[in-house]
C-alpha cells in the first residue's frame, strides 16, 4: 500500500456528500506522464495505455460504494531472462467505502461480538473521513494487483549443472558464476 501522504499518479477525487442518485460515472484516462509515474510504482518498464471506468454510488445510510474496471496494457521484465514482456491487465472490483464515524463499520467489534468472515464474500468496507474519496487511487490499488508479480517469458527457465537443455543465456552465466562464488 502507499503512504498515506503519497498521491497516486491518477488521483481523482470524488464528493461522496454530493452523489447523484443514479451515481456518479468516473472516466480515467491516463496521459504519458502518468503511465510513467504509474510504471514507477509499481516496478513496471512501462505502461503503454491505463484506463479505470467506475461508478461511484451511495450505499446503505452513508457509505459508498466503488465499482468498475482497470484496463492496462504494460511491459514487465522476465524475471528468469529480463527480457521485456508484453502484457494486458484487465481487473473488475467493487468496494465498499464507511464514513469513520459510522456505527456500521463498527458492528461486531464492540462488546467483543463475533465477525464472520468470508474467503470468496466480499471484503468487509473500508473506512474514510472527509466528504472526498480518491477513487483514482482506489483504482490503482486493484490495477496493482493484477499485475503478475513473477512475469516469466514463455520457454523461459534457470537451468541447474546437470541441465542438458539449450544454452545458457548471458544473464544465467553471470548468475551461475555469482553463485558459485559465495
Amino acid at each position: 500500500m502507499k503512504d498515506a501522504g503519497m498521491q497516486s499518479p491518477v488521483s481523482f477525487f470524488a464528493n461522496v456528500a454530493r452523489l447523484p442518485h443514479k451515481g456518479l460515472p468516473v472516466v480515467i484516462e491516463a496521459d504519458a506522464a502518468q503511465r510513467a509515474a504509474l510504471a514507477e510504482a509499481h516496478g513496471l518498464l512501462s505502461v503503454e495505455a491505463y484506463r479505470a471506468e467506475l461508478l461511484v454510488a451511495s450505499w446503505k445510510r452513508n457509505g459508498v460504494k466503488v465499482s468498475g474496471r482497470v484496463e492496462a496494457d504494460i511491459t514487465q521484465a522476465c524475471i528468469v531472462t529480463l527480457d521485456p514482456i508484453e502484457a494486458h491487465v484487465e481487473e473488475p472490483f467493487e468496494a465498499l467505502l464507511l464514513p469513520e464515524d459510522s456505527k456500521l463499520g463498527r458492528q461486531g467489534f464492540e462488546g467483543g461480538g463475533e465477525i464472520l468472515l468470508d474467503a470468496d464474500g466480499p471484503d468487509s468496507p473500508e473506512t474514510f473521513s472527509g466528504d472526498t474519496i480518491d477513487v483514482g487511487a482506489l483504482a490503482e490499488q486493484f490495477f496493482g494487483l493484477a499485475i503478475d508479480p513473477y512475469p516469466r517469458k514463455p520457454g523461459a527457465s534457470i537451468g541447474t549443472d546437470d541441465d542438458t537443455g539449450p544454452a545458457e543465456n548471458e544473464f544465467q552465466q553471470k548468475l551461475r558464476s555469482l553463485l558459485r562464488k559465495s
